[in-house]
């Protein structure tokens, strides 16, 4: 078995199946390698050997960014993919964190360098008939290294939804298992067409959606994702497979429904973060098999859904997987819960999930030792996600470590409120937060997008709440906003600090406020 990613695409160099689908073009995979091979040819002859192998690409998902990756595989240097939405400052100090000596970049991006310091970084324009004449006279590839299995494949900086992106080193054979396992699970082979919408910056794309297509000689869909175009795009393409990150699912449910939506190709939708309503609607309304799992791109903690898996669990853990206090570094007491179902003991029960034997994949941030040291402490690592786990062993998430709350001197988790609000109907999205009381501690704010065409009032929401008997008291969202949309990533993932940082208003929505010690809004 292969690996490496360098192993895995000299398999295909002489496949002649389709590789590449895009608008109106076909690429076999011999040709799309010969391209790839190609330009790592001319990246190489660049290298400064005193300096990190690291080639930077800012570009959306298209031939040119696939391209890039696979030559990334091919060349044994590193590919360091830059997020396409971050601007300014944040964006060169992407670049100079990620020491790239090379910076692949396209017409419609180079604005956004202008006047940015990239630590010396060659910025290449792909489109350029510069660099097509460079890529012409490079001649054969020979690698800048032969990788190894621990090597690092490419540099994905993490979502950055609770602080500043960090730059997680992947190495090949995190890849390599991640296609594997889901090209087995959903007997995925070379006439399966993989949709690739998420961004392939992010370790999703790379893991849930590329990987897969390269282990199973499936053609690729690149696209940049809209809820709007998705059916055109699947049936145009003869999609059977996607990957999804974050609210994608969601973005779609909220488009109108037709009676032939289920008149498609897709077989397999896999990914992270759909609530259960979302992931159940989906299935039914497209006729596929809809797979969430538990992800983060260190991939230090493998938590897999299996058959009886209870709704809003996220599934079981590996035997490395525990969730632990962080204050006494001891393990959490199982969860316990009242008549109603809702978490009796919160404050013993949720705790951080880590892997209690080390690493896992995770090879370090890179440049970044605070961060490292953050995540690796008492020999452990530790993930920033709350959970509780019950007597079964069924894990359940509970937000991240900022999504704590301390309301009238009760610990709340975001994340079970959230599973709660998912339940009203006509909902699309919605996040969870604390926000500051006048006196002291916390007041729950919820913020909340409705589908297209529904409508709620205050009277509806409290009835609503009051008909939930798993919601505490203490749970009922003091401030509740509601909006068309929500600050998000590039990876679909709901910004709460830029939620948090708005504090209690709005902003081009409708605020309403819960009497303090009452049920009614207003």
């Amino acid at each position: 078995m292969s690996e490496t990613v360098q192993q895995l695409l000299r398999e295909r160099v002489e496949d002649d199946s389709t590789a590449v689908l895009h608008g109106d073009r076909s690429w076999t995979w011999r040709e799309h390698l010969a391209e790839a091979s190609a330009e790592a040819a001319a990246l190489v002859a660049t290298i400064d050997p005193e300096r990190p192998a690291h080639i930077g690409a800012l570009l959306e998902n298209g031939p040119e960014m696939l391209r890039a990756m696979a030559g990334a595989g091919l060349g044994g240097y590193v590919l360091c993919g830059i997020n396409t939405t971050r601007r300014g400052d944040s964006l060169g100090a992407d670049v100079r964190r990620a020491n790239c000596q090379v910076l692949l970049t396209d017409q419609a991006h180079l604005p956004l360098l202008e006047g940015l310091d990239l630590g010396g970084a060659r910025v290449v324009d792909v489109e350029s008939e510069a660099w097509a004449t460079e890529v012409a006279a490079s001649g054969e590839l020979v690698p800048h290294r032969e990788a190894g299995a621990m090597d690092t494949f490419m540099m994905i900086f993490t979502s950055g939804t609770s602080g500043d992106p960090k730059a997680v080193q992947v190495p090949h054979i995190m890849v390599v298992f991640a296609g594997a396992d889901l090209v087995g699970r959903f007997s995925l082979t070379s006439q399966d067409v993989c949709y690739l919408a998420m961004p392939l910056f992010h370790s999703n794309a790379v893991a849930a959606g590329w990987a897969v297509a390269v282990t199973s000689g499936a053609a690729m869909v690149p696209a940049t994702f809209s809820a709007s175009r998705f059916l055109t795009d699947v049936r145009r393409h003869g999609v059977t497979y996607m990957n999804y990150v974050g609210k994608p699912l969601a973005y779609v449910l909220a488009t109108p429904a037709s009676d032939d939506d289920a008149d498609n190709t897709l077989r397999a939708a896999f990914g992270n973060e759909a609530s259960d309503h979302d992931i159940d609607e989906f299935a039914r309304r497209f006729g596929c098999r809809v797979v969430d799992a538990f992800g983060s791109t260190e991939l230090a903690i493998i938590i897999q859904r299996e058959d009886g898996t209870p709704r809003g669990s996220i599934g079981k853990g590996a035997a490395d997987v525990a969730i632990y206090d962080s204050t006494t570094v001891t393990e959490c007491a199982v969860a316990t819960f009242d008549e109603h179902g809702a978490l009796a003991n919160a404050d013993q029960a949720v705790g951080e999930l880590v892997n209690t034997q080390g690493r896992g994949y995770f090879s370090g941030y890179y440049n970044d030792p605070v961060a490292d040291d953050e995540r690796m402490r008492h020999g452990m690592f530790w993930s920033g996600d709350l959970a509780y786990r019950d007597a079964d062993g069924w894990i359940y998430l509970a937000g991240r470590t900022a999504d704590w709350m301390r309301v009238d001197g009760e610990n709340l988790a975001a994340g079970p409120i959230e599973r709660i609000l998912q339940r009203l109907p006509g909902l699309s999205r919605v996040a969870v937060y604390a926000v500051p009381d006048a006196r002291v501690g916390d007041q729950v704010m919820a913020a909340i997008v409705l589908e297209d065409g529904a409508d709620l009032t205050p009277a509806q929401l409290e009835g609503f709440l009051a008909a939930q008997p798993d919601l505490s008291p203490k749970a009922w969202p003091r401030y509740v906003r509601l909006n068309s949309d929500l600050p998000a990533t590039a990876t679909n993932k709901v910004l709460k600090r830029a939620l948090v940082a708005e504090g209690i208003s709005a902003a081009d929505g409708t605020l309403w406020t819960r009497e303090e010690r009452g049920q009614r809004y207003s």
